[in-house]
């Protein structure tokens, strides 16, 4: 006994609002890629110049994520705030400047950054 289905089933069309609607997607997606290829490409061509460059060396002391001056042999901090005010905090254990009394948890990071 053989199953043979009398008919066949029409294929399905799509209508042109959907069409539209998939053509509108595809060329979103790829006017993003394309954006963001540009941004990409404006970014490192920026920071190809060289004053770009050093400026934006300068924006983790700026913001308190790194030290602006590394610790220097003879280095003697009355406290934190100076340590601080000079750009040479956190103090670690080991370095010039560093000394118990200014570590308050005992981690061997003095001048730790106050949240």
């Amino acid at each position: 006994m053989s199953f043979r289905k009398p008919f066949r089933a029409q294929p399905v069309r799509l209508g042109p609002h959907l069409c539209a609607q998939r053509r509108r997607g595809t060329q979103l997606f790829a006017a993003k890629v394309l954006g963001a290829a540009a941004v990409a490409g404006l970014l490192i061509g920026a920071m190809s110049v060289p004053t770009v460059r050093a400026q934006v060396g300068k924006v983790p002391a700026a913001l308190g994520l790194a030290r602006a001056r590394a610790p220097q042999t003879g280095d003697h901090w009355q406290g934190c705030n100076h340590a601080r005010a000079a750009g040479t905090a956190p103090i670690y254990a080991g370095e010039p400047g560093y000394r118990e009394g200014m570590d308050g948890d005992g981690d061997g990071i003095a001048c730790e950054p106050v949240p």
